[in-house]
């Protein structure tokens, strides 16, 4: 992965608060989002406290579901 495309990614990452806030409104729990990602449930739970934060690809990959289910709401 490109270090200039993480980074931009690392900026888009929404607030812990907001990652919950876009999850629950879609109607999707930790654990199937978990599942969507590929990590366990804890992992999701600790990116919405603040506790800790996804990276890598990873990090990518959240910001875009995020990004993915955030549409959603606005439909």
């Amino acid at each position: 992965m490109d270090l200039i495309e993480e980074l931009r990614r690392e900026r888009s990452l929404p607030s812990p608060r907001a990652a919950r806030l876009i999850r629950e409104q879609v109607g999707i729990s930790q654990a199937r989002l978990a599942r969507e990602l590929g990590v366990h449930r804890t992992a999701v739970t600790k990116w919405e406290t603040g506790e800790r934060r996804p990276r890598g690809r990873l990090l990518v990959r959240y910001v875009e579901l995020l990004a993915a289910l955030q549409a959603e709401v606005r439909l």
